[in-house]
Parts: C-alpha cells; sequence; structure tokens
C-alpha cells in the first residue's frame, strides 16, 4: 500500500489545484502552490492533524504563491521551496501578475532547489526538474517510489501551460516537455497545476506538444 495519499483543493481566482501530500503513517503533509486562502488551508490541515513539513513552488506566478507569506504566519518554521531561476519573478508584482490582477505580492523561498535535487521531505524522496516555458524558473517535483509527478503549470491533462507571459517560452515548454516529462514512466501519474490529473502514457498519445 502507497503511504502517500495525495488530496487537493481547488483555490483562487484562476482555479489552481493546491496539493496536500500527505505521508499516511507520519501525518506530515507536503503543500504544494498554495494559491489562495490561507486561513482555509490551516484550518484543514489542523482539522485533520496534519503536520505541515513542507510548501513547495512549482513556479513564481500569484495564482501559485498566493497563501504563502501568510501561512509563514501560521507556520514560521515550515520551510518554502522554489527552483533558484525563479527568484526575479517571484519577488516582482509585475512579472508575477499580481500587480495586474490582484493585490501585489512579492515571495521569496527560504531554500531555492536545483535541477534534479534530491528533497528528502515527509518521508519522501522528491527529485527537482527544472521545466522552463511555463517561466523560464518552473519546475516539476517527481517522486519516483510513488510513480507521481506534480507538473505545475508545465504539463496539463491534453495540454500545456501558456507561454506568452513574462518569461515564458513556446520552444523551451516544448523541449521540457518532449524531452523530459515525457521520458518518465508511462504509469506515473501527473497532477498539474489546473484542470485534472493525467499520466505520462496519456499525454504522449494525446498530448498537442507532442505534434
Amino acid at each position: 500500500m502507497s503511504k502517500l495519499l495525495i488530496q487537493y483543493r481547488v483555490l483562487g481566482s484562476i482555479g489552481t489545484n493546491v496539493y496536500f501530500l500527505l505521508n499516511q503513517e507520519t501525518n506530515q503533509v507536503i503543500l504544494v502552490d498554495p494559491a489562495d486562502d490561507a486561513d482555509y488551508i490551516v484550518d484543514q490541515c489542523r482539522q485533520r492533524n496534519y503536520e505541515p513539513a513542507a510548501i513547495l513552488l512549482t513556479h513564481g506566478h500569484f495564482d501559485h504563491i498566493y497563501a504563502v507569506n501568510d501561512l509563514r504566519k501560521a507556520w514560521p518554521d515550515v520551510k518554502v521551496y522554489a527552483y533558484e531561476g525563479e527568484k526575479k519573478l517571484m519577488g516582482d508584482p509585475w512579472m508575477n501578475r499580481s500587480k495586474v490582477w490582484a493585490e501585489p505580492v512579492s515571495v521569496q523561498a527560504d531554500i531555492w532547489v536545483k535541477d534534479h535535487e534530491i528533497l528528502e521531505l515527509a518521508g519522501f524522496s522528491i527529485e527537482v526538474i527544472h521545466t522552463p516555458g511555463h517561466t523560464s524558473g518552473g519546475c516539476c517535483y517527481y517522486i519516483a517510489d510513488e510513480k507521481t509527478l506534480i507538473s505545475g503549470d508545465t504539463l496539463f491533462h491534453e495540454s500545456y501551460g501558456r507561454t506568452d507571459l513574462d518569461t515564458g517560452s513556446e520552444s523551451a515548454i516544448f523541449r521540457s516537455i518532449q524531452e523530459i516529462l515525457l521520458k518518465l514512466p508511462d504509469d506515473v501519474n501527473v497532477y498539474p497545476g489546473h484542470m485534472d490529473m493525467t499520466t505520462i502514457e496519456h499525454e504522449k498519445k494525446y498530448n498537442p506538444a507532442v505534434f
């Protein structure tokens, strides 16, 4: 039986999937891309006696980071992780689009991670995979033992993230999908930043980035 239980809530004005990666043996939880409503996220964890172990960010757009600063107030010892190439975008309200579509927000990680770095968090070994395209510093998180990929806004169900915002690149996102993510095993389950989950096998057949 898998020790990983993945739960999610759709939060924020753009309908972002906020993931709770729960170790069922320890009740430790990793939060991914806290989009909005920190009070709700904290309440959900406290109701279930979840112990937050980390906050992982796939990229720096406001709809994936908006609750981070308030979560830090609730859990000052919980570290925030993001890819090292995303510092400028996360810290700039114009680039992260919060000043355009919401209240301005600036976020910096506690720990800046590198491509292929292995994070040992909540009893899981999590590989950082740098996947530029949606943003230049976007990344995915791969838990090989659990056949799980958290793909952020790089790979969606039969789609991929937009590339027309700051630091985006269509050629880069195609390379990230074709040359990196779709090389993973077919039976890996993919949990994207928006819309429904999918699998690597399904995206090899139906994702428009392949054709």
